[in-house]
């Protein structure tokens, strides 16, 4: 059905600040000779940072992936013990469980949330007793929290929040990421804001983040000398990319409000295609829309989606493939029923850059009609609602199209 490439259209892109404030601090760093390591951007990344969630204390590093890792071992998570972890999730989740030698057992999803399911953790607390547990607010939908910080509580068990996807989302008015204890958050090139790589560690616990900075600066003893009396690591994030950190994050408000208009965007154009159900949008959860998400039921599957769109260089992705439905994972114990699985086999993201103009998102949206046409016509599909036997008229087929 496609006809020709056009203009490139990204899933999700960095996109730098209309007003220059990156270079502005990345150009102070320059004139300070502050380049790395730490320096002023990344002390005052970590302070707006924690300031712009309602976090006490923060720690910038490398990657979300090193501030799991880090979340972890500050938890006291060691070789053998248990770790809960939300299955439909990117496997940066997972890793760091396995990097601390610990043992990873995966929660099922909830049609309700996309997320980790209060019940199936429940589930999980009466079968084991974990060291800590890893959920996620995926796409930038918050997951149930008062359910799941209660069963936290109810077992004395540290919370650990994977919020990569989701600064700017806010469950019942407090930001995501400060529930637990410990709250994760990514600046990877597709996150709602970017340093290009790295990633922040949060919590109420100063200790803990002040610990958590040590290990990540090598733990390098307060010595004249090279002294280390703990295994230490390289995760600390630079000045440079501190200070681009610092310039998204006066542009972040901006960036959910353009990602909010491109999901509502899709919905107005979409929703009333034939078993086309966008991800859950609860009334206590605010999210940033990271990802517009939307799952299938009907004659149209992900994969005519994805490989439409493909054709005309558009760029979109299936929804995650559940860790316990991986090669390296599957091995390992899950909790719940097939709810992770079927968001996966029918889910996909659309394009969602905040960079995409109108025009972009009509020929996003002009190509997936198309596939409605085309599958109606081959099929004849219920929603056409025409007598059998007779091919319905191109403009009956556009005012079913448009509701």
């Amino acid at each position: 059905m496609a006809t020709q490439n056009g203009k490139k259209i990204y899933l999700s892109s960095p996109h730098m600040s209309d007003e220059g404030y990156e270079m502005q601090f990345i150009k102070e760093a320059f004139d300070t000779n502050w380049i790395a390591p730490l320096g002023k951007n990344v002390d005052e990344f970590e302070r707006e940072f924690a300031a712009k969630i309602g976090a006490k204390a923060a720690a910038a590093l490398s990657s979300g992936t090193a501030a799991i890792h880090m979340a972890l071992k500050a938890a006291g998570v060691g070789e053998g013990d248990i770790v809960f972890c939300s299955s439909l999730t990117f496997s940066a989740t997972a890793n760091p469980i396995i990097y601390q030698n610990a043992i990873p057992v995966f929660i099922d999803s909830d049609y309700e949330t996309w997320n980790m399911s209060p019940k199936a953790l429940e589930e999980a607390f009466e079968k084991y007793t974990p060291k800590a547990v890893i959920v996620v607010h995926l796409y930038g939908l918050s997951a149930d929290m008062d359910k799941i910080v209660e069963n936290c509580k109810k077992y004395n068990v540290p919370l650990i929040e994977d919020a990569a996807e989701s600064l700017g989302t806010y469950y019942k008015g407090k930001h995501t990421g400060t529930f637990g204890d410990y709250g994760v958050f990514s600046f990877n090139g597709n996150k709602i804001i970017t340093t290009s790589g790295g990633g922040m560690l949060v919590s109420d616990n100063e200790e803990r983040i002040a610990k958590v900075r040590f290990w990540a600066s090598q733990s390098r003893d307060p010595a004249r000398h090279y002294q280390h009396s703990e295994l230490g690591f390289n995760y600390r994030m630079s000045n440079i990319v501190a200070g681009i950190g610092r310039g998204q994050l006066k542009v972040l408000d901006q960036r959910v409000e353009k990602k909010k208009y491109i999901c509502e965007f899709y919905k107005r154009e979409l929703e009333q295609l034939d078993g086309v159900q966008f991800m859950p949008i609860n009334e206590w959860n605010e999210p940033n829309y990271w990802l517009s998400c939307i799952t299938l039921s009907g004659k149209v599957r992900p994969s005519d989606i994805m490989n439409e769109l493909e054709a005309e260089n558009i760029e979109s992705r299936p929804v995650w493939k559940p860790m316990h439905m991986q090669p390296f994972f599957k091995r390992y114990d899950y909790v719940g029923s097939d709810v992770s699985e079927k968001l996966f086999e029918n889910g996909v993201c659309l394009p969602s850059d905040t960079k995409m103009m109108d025009e972009d998102l009509e020929r996003v949206v002009e190509i997936i009609k198309g596939l409605w046409r085309y599958k109606c016509k081959l099929t004849l599909n219920p929603m056409c609602n025409h007598t059998p036997g007779s091919q319905p008229s191109a403009d009956y087929i556009e005012n079913i199209l448009r509701g």
